[in-house]
């Protein structure tokens, strides 16, 4: 299991990214203690970018996909996955990165391998994701890709769920996590996720980051708001 996410001690220049992100500035380490981790932070806050760099030191492709997925990767992550070590006990090997941005070449590329080898889409259902709806393709990815003993790292995977299939996906996760051992790091703005019972909950939302109960997350604070008093909500936003 991962255990710690640890920076190197002499930094590269501080004001360059992606090493002035103010969440990521100044760590020495980052723990991981549960099963199941979950990294929040508004738009821009490094989340993506630092669960891109595990994804990398995991031996993953940084745009998405396991070890033997070779899609092009950007060198904000590369750089800062050099800076970066993981603590394993013991190392995991098997695993997937999904990134739900470049989920589209992600789908390109297993049909590329599905065209010299038509086996390779039993992992995905049986049939190209591209010929399924994204929210479909997703969750078709969650429950025949993966399963095993592993790391899992999801960069938004709420993007095309539903929220009756992000109940489903909690579903899955805990019996993933129970059942095989399986360890999950999540970057995500779904409040529904963020709910998994005994999770980390890491926001980047402070400089450096920290951990945070569910309950005095953004997320979870805003959509209670709203959905508690939508008329006034609605009404000082767009009338005020």
């Amino acid at each position: 299991m991962l255990k710690e996410i640890q920076f190197l001690e002499h930094q590269p220049d501080a004001k360059v990214y992606p090493f002035n992100i103010p969440a990521l500035a100044g760590l020495k380490q980052i723990p991981i203690r549960k099963p199941v981790t979950f990294f929040v932070g508004e738009n821009g806050s490094g989340k993506s970018t630092l669960l891109e760099a595990v994804a990398s030191l995991c031996g993953f492709c940084a745009e998405g996909g396991s070890k033997h997925y070779l899609l092009e990767s950007r060198e904000a992550d590369a750089l800062l996955s050099k800076n970066m070590r993981l603590s394993w006990q013991p190392k995991i090997t098997n695993g997937f990165f999904l990134r739900a941005e470049s989920f589209y070449n992600l789908a390109t590329y297993v049909d590329e391998l599905a065209a010299r080898g038509p086996d390779i889409l039993n992992a995905y259902g049986g049939v190209s994701l591209h010929e399924q709806s994204h929210g479909e393709a997703f969750f078709s990815l969650f429950t025949h890709r993966f399963g095993r003993r592993g790391i899992y790292l999801l960069d938004e995977p709420e993007a095309a769920l539903s929220p009756a299939r992000q109940l489903a996906f909690l579903r899955l996760i805990w019996q993933m996590a129970h059942q095989s051992a399986a360890q999950f790091l999540i970057a995500t703005h779904a409040p529904i996720l963020l709910a998994y019972p005994g999770a980390d909950i890491y926001s980047l939302d402070y400089a450096p980051l920290k951990l945070v109960d569910y309950e005095k997350t953004e997320h979870y604070r805003l959509t209670l708001a709203f959905l508690s008093n939508r008329e006034q909500f609605l009404r000082h936003l767009l009338e005020d």
